[in-house]
Order: C-alpha cells, then structure tokens, then sequence
C-alpha cells in the first residue's frame, strides 16, 4: 500500500507542530512497512532535509502569491516557477510577514478551496500530473482541510481514497473578516463530501469540526498525535535547574504574553530568585514587533538577566528540555493539540497549561501535568509556584510524563493501528 501524504511546509521559521507532525507521522508508518510519500506543498517542509530536485515543492508560496495578486504574472512562463521554487527563495519567504497571517490571503484561500474552479487550476494540473508520472498511491492524505479543493480532482484522476488531518484550520478561518469566514467555512463543508475520512487530531476538535463542518460519525476518527519516545532523552527532575520553557512560534495568539507577564508576577516573590524563563520557536516578520515589545518589557521589569531567548528550536530542541523543569505554552484560545505538549513529556518536563481546547484531553490521558483554570498571568504564575513547591509532586509528574507519553502516544503503536485503518478504507470499510 502506498500512502501520498500532502504537507504545507512552513519553512523552518518557526515551530511549526503540524509540520512536525506529519513528519513524525510519516516516519512510523515507514517503519510499519508503509510506502509513503511526502509531497511538499507552498514551503520546504520543518526540520525537513527535504530534495527538492526528488519531489519539488508545488504551489510554491512566492509563485503562488504572485500569480494570484499581479494579472501580469499569471501570463509569465512557467519556468519562472523553477527560480520561484528554488530553495533559497522559499526559505526567505518563509520568514516574511504575513506568510502565517490570513489577512490579505482571504481570496486566495477561498481560490484554492475551489479547486478546479479556482485560480490555481493549472498548480493543481501539475500536482496531477506529477502523482500520475512518479507515484502509485491507494491513498491520498491531505494534511489539512484549509487543502480541500485538492480532494475531488485528485480522487477523481487517480482514482485513490481521500482521507483529511484536521488540527486547527480554526485558527485560520476565524482570523478572517466577514464575508470571507463565512463563505470559507461553507465551502470546506462542501468540499468534505469529496473526502472518504477525517482525522482528527483530539475529541475536543472532534467535536468542534464537527459542528462547523457536519462531518457524518463514520467519516470521522480520532487519532491524537503521537512521536518516538526514543527520540527524547529523559533526565531525572532534579538534577535539573528550576526553569520554566516556553517552545512555539513567539506570537501573542500562542500566549507569550501571558507568559512573559506571569514570569514578571512569579518573580515577585523572592523564593523564585534562581528560577529561569527560557524562551524558543522562531517567528516571521509579522511577529516582530511584539516580540520587541516583550523583550523592552521584560528589560523594564529588570528580569533581563532571568530570561533566555533560546535560538535553536530544531536540532537544539533536546538541549531546550534540559534547560527547563516545567513547560508553558499558554495559547490564548487554546489548541487542537500541540506537540509540544508530547515532547516536553517525553523528556521528563511536566506542562501547566490553561483548562483550554484540548489541554485537558492530553493532559488528563497522559497524567503529565497540570491545567489551571483561568488563563491570567496570575493564575499562570500561581500554577508554577504551586508545583515547583511541591517538589515531591514536580517529580512523580515527571516520571508519569514519561510513561504517559510511552504508553498512550508511541508512534509504533499508533502505526500498527493507522495500517489497519487505512487498509479498511481502501477497502470502502472505514
């Protein structure tokens, strides 16, 4: 059985969790004897040494963009593409404003929910043509539903099974100005008929996409993320510093505001004195701004000497978790998942995260760490000093981590189980 799996790449700018994840994805249904193959899409994809002269990237993000904004450049040759494409052009844009921003991409969103009907037709002739040439796949996974205008072209020419991750196209989508997240979410409803299933990455946004997108139950699977524990290095909580880490993009939907002013609150009492933030995840340009701000806001609070802006969030991910002995990531909204909770685990650091989105899920399934139930700087602070206090309790959380992570996210598990689900959707079961 071979497997096609359609990823958007982000580029290696910043901590991208899905790119992350269908990486890790990917890699143990490899192991689990599964053909598959990684089609890039818009981006080279995170932590990825991806060749692109093997699989090229296809609806390359600096094309794509102009082509869609300048009528002039949807006459210019197709071999402009290639330079378009090219890795150090895709790498620059990557770190460019608005690259993770739907403002002023609403049309170009709605362009490629419409498929064969969209703008971008003849990129979706090409990704076509491409899979007939070099690829046998009996499915096609496609990594998102904001990627849905693929679906019904792809299923009808290659005549393969359609199946759709669902991880935070809310974000997305509700980030839009009327009428464009209106008509946005009406059409990935419509476009759902074309898929024959969905996975979801939590019950929580099981739940949430089902309301939004009336997907039927059996069409509709849960399947958490999940990673290698082997590829984390678990160290004992207290031959460890007291820090506290932070590992996603730098923005303010991700909480790095209330975080920062958490750490100010916390650090107010004297008992915290050698206790650390340690801050990484990249960012784009259109973050910059406000993370200067919380960097002028820490300086005026005089913790600049108490926080670490960690530069290295790929290869030096590992070094990150030695650093730390809690982790926060308080996403304002809440989350579908996030992997960083699943790697921070693997590595013995515990999470305090807000009663929001599908935190307590993961936390609750895994009994490594802790939720708090209002997402204030306040209460923020009160859950760390609460569990680095309790030293006793930091370090069975630590060890439960672990074993949580062994025991209900192991991608060899999880692979064996995806086998099974795909060959019955192959075989109209599922």
């Amino acid at each position: 059985m071979q497997i096609v799996h359609i990823v958007p790449g982000s580029g290696g700018s910043f901590y991208c969790g899905n790119c992350l994840r269908d990486s890790k994805y990917l890699r143990g249904l490899k192991e689990a004897g599964v053909e598959v193959v990684k089609v890039p899409m818009y981006l080279p994809i995170f932590a990825d040494e991806h060749d692109l002269e093997q699989v090229p990237v296809f609806y390359g993000a600096v094309s794509l963009y102009l082509r869609h904004s300048y009528k002039i450049m949807r006459k210019a040759p197709r071999w402009l593409d290639k330079l378009f494409n090219s890795a150090p052009i895709l790498k620059l844009a990557a770190g460019m404003a608005g690259s993770t921003n739907p403002k002023g991409l609403e049309d170009m969103t709605i362009s490629m929910l419409l498929g064969e009907a969209g703008g971008q037709n003849a990129e979706l002739d090409h990704l076509v043509d491409w899979l007939k040439n070099h690829c046998h796949a009996d499915v096609i996974h496609i990594s998102n539903a904001l990627l849905l205008g693929l679906a019904r072209k792809l299923k009808n020419e290659l005549d393969v099974k359609i199946v759709c991750s669902l991880q935070d196209e809310d974000v997305w989508v509700n980030a839009m100005d009327e009428p464009f997240r209106t008509q946005t979410w009406k059409l990935m409803k419509e476009r759902t008929e074309d898929v024959d299933a969905f996975f979801s990455v939590s019950n929580y946004y099981s739940g949430q996409m089902k309301k939004w997108l009336d997907i039927p139950d059996q069409k509709l699977i849960t399947n958490h993320i999940t990673i290698d524990p082997d590829d984390y290095h678990f160290t004992e909580i207290d031959k460890k510093p007291l820090n506290i880490g932070y590992i996603s993009r730098l923005c303010e939907s991700n909480g790095l505001g209330v975080l920062v002013d958490a750490f100010i609150h916390f650090k107010k009492d004297p008992a915290w004195e050698k206790v650390n933030l340690v801050i990484t995840g990249g960012y784009t340009g259109d973050d910059e701004t406000f993370i200067k701000s919380m960097k002028k806001k820490i300086t005026k609070a005089g913790l600049q000497d108490s926080v670490e802006f960690y530069v290295d969030f790929e290869d030096g991910r590992h070094e990150f978790f030695q650093k730390i002995s809690i982790l926060s990531v308080p996403v304002l909204e809440g989350e579908a998942f996030g992997l960083y909770l699943l790697e921070s685990m693997a590595s013995g650091v515990p999470v305090v995260q807000p009663a929001l989105g599908a935190f307590p899920e993961i936390i609750q399934k895994s009994v490594g760490g802790v939720v708090y139930d209002t997402n204030s700087p306040e209460m923020l602070a009160k859950a760390w000093a609460d569990l680095l206090a309790d030293k006793e309790k930091l370090k069975n959380l630590s060890i439960a981590a672990r074993d949580g992570v062994e025991t209900h996210f192991n991608i060899h598990k999880k692979s064996r189980e995806l086998v099974k689900i795909y060959s019955s959707i192959v075989k109209n079961q599922a």
